[in-house]
């Protein structure tokens, strides 16, 4: 039996003319996510690693890329390592808004894709 793909989920929310847009890859021992603005694009990247479960503290984070948004890409890295147990990347990309300003809308699409553990993508065969 081979071993199960990556899972691709792909989550969107429309708000005052404004398309907030989610990619979520979730492999055994990862996620990635990218959030962004109007179109799928690679923004500012952080990388969250949870603590083993042995071991007292906060998840640590990094920044990988970028410096724009550093603040959301480094909260939600470090929200999905804690909630999901696997290390975290999370990119953030904003044309016209601030970090402040589509924080709650991205909130809103992380919940959504964390919680979305049935839907997957098809796969080509």
């Amino acid at each position: 039996m081979e071993p199960e793909r990556a899972k691709v989920v792909k989550e969107e929310l429309q708000e005052k003319d404004i398309r907030f847009l989610a990619v979520y890859v979730e492999a055994k021992n990862s996620i990635m996510i990218m959030l962004s603005e109007k179109e799928d694009k690679l923004g500012t990247m952080a990388i969250a690693v949870p603590k083993p479960k042995d071991f007292m503290g906060q998840v640590t984070s990094s920044v990988l890329l970028g410096d724009k948004n550093v603040i959301s890409a480094r909260m939600f890295a470090e929200l999905v390592a804690s909630k999901k147990g696997k290390i975290a990347m999370v990119s953030v990309y904003l044309e016209t808004l601030t970090e402040m300003q589509a924080q709650s809308f991205f909130m809103y699409l992380v919940d959504k894709l964390i919680k979305n553990e049935h839907q997957k993508e098809p796969t080509a065969i």
